[in-house]
């Protein structure tokens, strides 16, 4: 696991590592924002633009830092859409000039193609890409090797490639319950929400504990990832909001149960790239070729922290209420016990079943068409 950089001495941030942290959380505000990054590993110093928020002005400063050494850096994913030979790892595409248009074409054009040859991407890069994802914007990002010289007097926020492949593992083991209470809910009024804050995403996590789960037993456990158009307004294209409600309702029936609410909208997306798959969706596209157009792979998610969360809680062993084998992977993986699963069904839709097979046959869930289907048909 990678380890965080070691600063000498405490700061008035606190600890080295607690100091890291909070460079990276600097970091994506900024790159969140459309302002350059300063990534460096060791005397390698670049600056990192996020390609889809790069403006006119900004990209006429950093081409003449360039000195045209400037190159796009592109997820695996997406150079795969871009008709480059079949790869697992990113690549860079140099950019003797920053053209806004060629850089929008590559980063986000349904119709592009590779434009010139693809060479690796090194440390840097791939930090890049992190911080991209962290940031929850597009994988793409425009790479300026600079020196320290030449952005001397510039109010930049600086990072190490270190720090940011280490955040996400930081972020887990720094969880914290930071407030909990009764919530009663409507056919389950023994409920209690535990706030957390860390782990994933850019907002807290939170542990719905239904009625009064045995500890000493296996717990039935659902690891659902917010869905703001299937939990809140119903949504027809996905299961979502059954799964989150009938679960709730499941576990108030059969002795309790813990629900993690995480924060990890489009599976590790973001709001807005989910936004922009659904566009594609509308025109045609598969769920999971949607995403790969925007340079995702099948699955962005991270559940460690969510295993970190249940064993603050105090679970050891679980029965997972998922159709997902990487939830039930992560969960092992992360040290806790999986005594069962159990599928968790959601309603059929006209609007969602490709979806719903799409996740069967491309992703690997364990999902019953059959049995959904003669849920859904009418009852004599």
């Amino acid at each position: 696991m990678p380890k965080l950089p070691i600063t000498k001495s405490r700061t008035l941030f606190g600890r080295p590592h607690e100091t890291s942290l909070i460079t990276v959380d600097r970091a994506i505000a900024e790159f969140r924002a459309g302002r350059p990054v300063l990534l460096r590993n060791g005397e390698h110093l670049a600056l990192a633009l996020s390609a889809e928020l790069a403006d006119e002005d900004l990209v006429k400063g950093l081409d003449a830092l360039a000195k045209g050494q400037a190159h796009l850096v592109l997820s695996a994913a997406r150079l795969r859409r871009l008709g480059a030979k079949p790869r697992s790892e990113a690549g860079i595409l140099a950019m003797p000039a920053i053209d806004l248009a060629r850089v929008e074409t590559l980063a986000l054009k349904v119709e592009a193609k590779v434009d010139a040859p693809v060479a690796p991407a090194d440390a840097i890069d791939n930090a890049a890409l992190e911080l991209a994802r962290l940031s929850l914007v597009l994988p793409a990002t425009i790479l300026v090797p600079v020196t320290a010289d030449a952005i001397a007097g510039e109010p930049l926020v600086e990072v190490e490639i270190e720090a940011l492949n280490a955040y996400r593992a930081e972020q887990a083991a720094s969880l914290k319950i930071v407030g909990r209470a009764p919530v009663p809910l409507e056919g389950a009024p023994e409920t209690e929400f535990v706030v957390f804050r860390g782990g994933e995403g850019l907002r807290d996590q939170v542990a719905i504990i239904v009625g009064k789960p045995d500890l000493a037993t296996a717990v039935p456990v659902r690891l659902h990832s917010a869905c703001l158009t299937g939990d809140l307004f119903g949504s027809l294209k996905c299961d979502c909001g059954d799964q989150l409600r009938e679960t709730v309702q499941w576990m108030a029936q059969n002795q309790g149960g813990i629900l993690l609410y995480l924060d990890q909208e489009g599976r590790g997306n973001g709001i807005s790239n989910k936004m922009r798959a659904y566009k594609l969706q509308s025109q045609g596209w598969d769920t999971y070729d949607a995403d790969e157009v925007l340079g995702f792979d099948l699955d962005q998610r991270h559940f460690d922290f969510a295993a970190a969360m249940l064993k603050q809680l105090g679970v050891s062993s679980v029965t997972a209420l998922t159709n997902n084998p990487l939830k039930v992977g992560a969960i092992k993986a992360a040290g806790l016990d999986v005594a069962a699963t159990q599928r968790v069904l959601g309603r059929p839709t006209a609007h969602n079943v490709r979806y719903l097979t799409s996740k069967r046959d491309r992703a690997g869930h364990i999902i019953d068409m059959d049995a959904l289907m003669a849920r859904a048909a009418p009852k004599d």
